[in-house]
């Protein structure tokens, strides 16, 4: 039950089981499969962006190439990050 002390709520929660602490980790994996995803569709439409300027001659081959490869290595970066979050949460959880 809620305790009100004039100042702030508290509220009693009681310690995460293992099963529960199971169910948080398959719901992080989730939302980083989710982030991965989102990530990847950013990168194919940047890269469709990049074809379309190439089509309409607006910039040569090899920049598209070029712009092509940084857009993979961000789109790794990125990745990256989300798995080394990932770690440090379900590290965190079932702890």
């Amino acid at each position: 039950t809620p305790q009100n002390d004039g100042k702030c709520v508290r509220l009693t929660l009681p310690p995460l089981t293992q099963e529960r602490r199971g169910e948080l980790v398959k719901v992080a994996h989730k939302l980083a499969e989710d982030f991965r995803v989102a990530v990847r569709n950013e990168r194919r439409d940047a890269i469709e962006k990049v074809k379309k300027s190439e089509k309409e001659k607006l910039i040569s081959e090899d920049m598209r190439k070029k712009a092509e490869t940084d857009i993979q290595k961000l789109t790794d970066q990125h990745i990256k990050k989300i798995d080394e979050i990932l770690a440090l949460k379900e590290k965190e959880i079932r702890e």
